[in-house]
């Protein structure tokens, strides 16, 4: 079965809408990734400041392949979507923390048909 990861990240209001824009700059990065199922960011609506990014893959080794590859090279500003200053700079953060949860899918269920 597929493994989860949801990153929690702890999101000011003021700092909202930029988190929502970075993701959508880089739209498309994970989406090519081997191993890579779904991915959700996920809005807070009521009494919590934490926005959820879930993604879905195949096993571990296509998630860690990923963290290594693609999202660190996005992350240091060398990815599509890098948001690097005039002088290459990278951007203040728009989270304040975040935590890395990780899951197996253990029973799944969709839609019936």
């Amino acid at each position: 079965m597929s493994i989860v990861k949801i990153n929690v990240l702890s999101v000011s209001e003021e700092q909202r809408e930029t988190l929502e824009q970075r993701f959508s700059a880089r739209a498309g990065l994970v989406e090519n990734s081997d191993g890579f199922e779904w991915f959700e960011l996920l809005r807070p609506v009521e009494g919590t400041d934490q926005y959820l990014v879930y993604t879905r893959w195949r096993d571990e080794e296509s998630f860690q392949a990923w963290m290594e590859g693609p999202m660190k090279s996005a992350h240091q500003g060398g990815g599509a979507g890098g948001e690097g200053g005039p002088s290459g700079e990278r951007p203040k953060p728009a989270a304040r923390q975040s935590a890395l949860w990780s899951f197996e899918v253990a029973h799944q269920a969709s839609p019936k048909t």
